[in-house]
């Protein structure tokens, strides 16, 4: 460098003059560095936070690495990002939870600010922590220590098992309820002989039924019978049962597996279990188990696709669904336990999914006030419009009043969202038949179709246990067409030869709650239908749904069992049965536990302390110190 010489001034003058200068600038920008730096470790300095630090350095939780794990960065992205196989995406295997960057303001807002939204998202303790604290329990992540088991049963109101395990004082429906507890352990014992460790029994063949709904997974009818054995004090069973989890359970295995289907089999069953028992070994697993189903989310809208292999995060959809979709019933039916993951880690990221998807579907329009069955994870659009109130859209609706009911009756958007779905379900798809039955059709882009499938006969129950919290006016109507819709699938079951349920129904061409094609005509040892019963007996006491239930366990114990378990059936309407061979890992952990609660004292599993998934796997409701007077909560 060369330096122009000064008029009058010296060189080795002009030198000392600069050298003065230069410390003097070197002062005062380490001043004011160490000025800046100050603010941000002063208590409210989160605006000027906000002022200097670009959007891209708050860092919301997620798994694995690379950004294209974050919900809310997807939701700016117009095409998915990361490697995709022939089958789909791959997601991330990491195996520790991390923070990564958001390009969203709004999620930056929340974090930051703790505004309301943020505390929607969370419906855990971490409701109350600062930024940095939520950062540094999600850098703890599964490993965390932070739930008291001691302090989750002080919140109870009740004895989960009541005064006496639910025994009822009447003689005849004790009687009942022993015969149902025998139906338990003949299913069971059967299924430990010739199927042990499989998912289920072929009880014709005297197998073990894999299927590719799991994965490789296995123990499918273990995991959903830990809760059923244990409510029925079947305790030599239950302890084989947790022994081969500890023993056998492989989550690292891979293979094809159905997000919604290990979700609340797996996740539901070992969380229940855990809550019962305080066995640290089923949170461990569920929480373990949860991590793996994390990368389904890796979409560009954080609508999770429905296949996922668990052992290296790939994901895609169902061959058979419409252009790639994602489906109502899988994708909404995943926040009970998800949330519960959230509360037994003390990590928010599982929350935060399924949050997600509300703020998505809150976000789009919707038909006449209806959710259709297929959405693009890709577009956030819905791709046709079928609605159902039974298969494909099911659970989706159970989903939205038991988080409400589970959160304690805080969470106000499930609320209205159930309330505003259940009023576009009343106007749109309630109907009622020639004969005065009561049934919910199908829509099809503004097209009813007459036809009410098994599945949807869950919501009489559903219908049943939100009437309470609906506007005062429509409380009594609301449990009336409980009513109605319980009566509607109970006449299904008197009008076929084996006093069971066809898979579907129809209103149309002279039928009256009847399957008039071939197709639908099969019993698969579903719950549905029980499942109202019970709730239904719970809420009124109306001895009749005792009366219909005795009834499917006789109609059960005629045409379903068989020399070595419990089938399904391909004719309801014929009393020459013919068997399906399979004995539903669903029929030990919901029909038989229905109907052992049907004909046991309410202070078994009280609703008012627990909430059923949809694989009848009951979750407790979450109360804060805050939100209840409960002593030891």
């Amino acid at each position: 460098m060369v330096f122009r010489k000064l008029p009058g001034v010296s060189a080795s003058g002009m030198g000392l003059r600069l050298s003065q200068k230069f410390v003097f600038l070197l002062f005062l920008s380490g001043l004011v560095t160490l000025c800046f730096g100050a603010l941000f470790f002063l208590p409210d300095s989160v605006r000027l936070k906000r002022i200097f630090l670009s959007k891209t350095e708050i860092q919301p939780v997620t798994v694995g690495s690379g950004s294209e794990n974050d919900v809310r960065e997807h939701l700016k992205r117009p095409k998915e990002q990361g490697m995709t196989s022939a089958k789909g995406e791959t997601g991330t295997k990491g195996k520790s939870l991390s923070r990564k960057p958001s390009v969203s303001h709004e999620a930056t807002e929340e974090r930051l600010a703790g505004g309301k939204a943020q505390e929607d998202l969370t419906l855990s303790r971490s409701k109350t922590e600062s930024a940095s604290e939520r950062a540094t329990s999600s850098d703890r992540g599964a490993n965390s220590d932070t739930f008291s088991y001691q302090k989750f049963r002080g919140c109870l109101l009740k004895a989960p098992l009541g005064r006496d395990n639910g025994k009822p004082g009447d003689p005849q429906t004790n009687e009942r309820r022993e015969k149902v507890k025998e139906m338990m352990k003949f299913a069971w014992d059967n299924y430990k002989r010739y199927a042990w460790g499989k998912n289920e029994l072929r009880p014709l063949t005297r197998n073990g039924h894999i299927g590719n709904m799991f994965g490789e997974r296995q123990g499918a009818s273990i995991i959903d019978s830990l809760d059923t054995l244990y409510i029925m004090g079947l305790m030599e069973e239950y302890n084989d049962a947790k022994e081969w989890v500890q023993t056998n359970l492989d989550l690292n295995s891979n293979g094809e597996a159905s997000l919604f289907e290990v979700n609340i089999r797996y996740v539901g069953g070992l969380l229940s279990a855990y809550y019962l028992t305080g066995e640290e070994l089923f949170k461990n697993k569920a929480m373990e188990l949860g991590e793996k189903l994390l990368p389904a989310f890796n979409t560009p809208t954080g609508i999770p696709r429905g296949v996922i292999n668990l052992g290296s995060g790939t994901i895609w959809s169902w061959g058979w669904a419409s252009a790639g979709s994602s489906i109502l019933a899988e994708f909404g039916t995943l926040h009970l336990e998800f949330v519960h993951l959230t509360e037994l880690s003390n990590n928010p990221v599982y929350t935060e999914k399924v949050m997600n998807i509300r703020k998505l579907l809150n976000k789009i329009e919707k038909p006449h006030g209806l959710y259709p069955n297929f959405l693009s994870p890709v577009s956030g659009n819905w791709v046709q419009h079928h609605v159902s109130i039974g298969g494909l859209g099911d659970s989706f609706y159970e989903y939205l009043i038991k988080s409400y009911l589970m959160s304690d009756k805080t969470d106000d958007d499930a609320k209205r969202m159930y309330y505003g779905a259940l009023e576009a379900i009343e106007a749109n798809l309630v109907q009622k038949s020639p004969g005065g039955l009561t049934y919910m059709a199908e829509w099809r882009g503004g097209i009813l179709d007459h036809k009410m499938g098994h599945l949807a006969c869950f919501s009489g129950g559903m219908i049943g246990i939100g009437a309470d919290d609906g506007a005062p006016e429509k409380r009594q109507h609301y449990l009336d067409l409980a009513a109605e819709i319980t009566h509607t699938c109970h006449e299904s079951y008197t009008r076929s030869a084996t006093k069971l349920g066809p898979e579907a129904f129809r209103f149309d061409g002279g039928a009256e709650a009847t399957a008039t094609r071939l197709s639908d005509r099969y019993y698969i040892l579903r719950p549905e239908v029980i499942e109202s019963y019970m709730y239904m007996w719970r809420l009124t006491h109306d001895p009749k749904y005792r009366e219909w239930g005795w009834e499917a366990v006789e109609a059960l114990e005629q045409h379903c069992r068989v020399e070595s378990g419990f089938s399904g059936i391909r004719d309801v309407y014929t009393m020459t049965v013919s068997h399906d061979n399979m004995q539903q890992s669903f029929f030990l952990s919901e029909t038989l536990k229905y109907l052992y609660l049907l004909f046991s004292d309410d202070d078994l599993l009280p609703l008012e302390d627990w909430v059923f998934n949809t694989e009848a796997h009951p979750l407790p409701i979450i109360r804060k110190t805050a939100n209840t007077d409960v002593k030891g909560c």
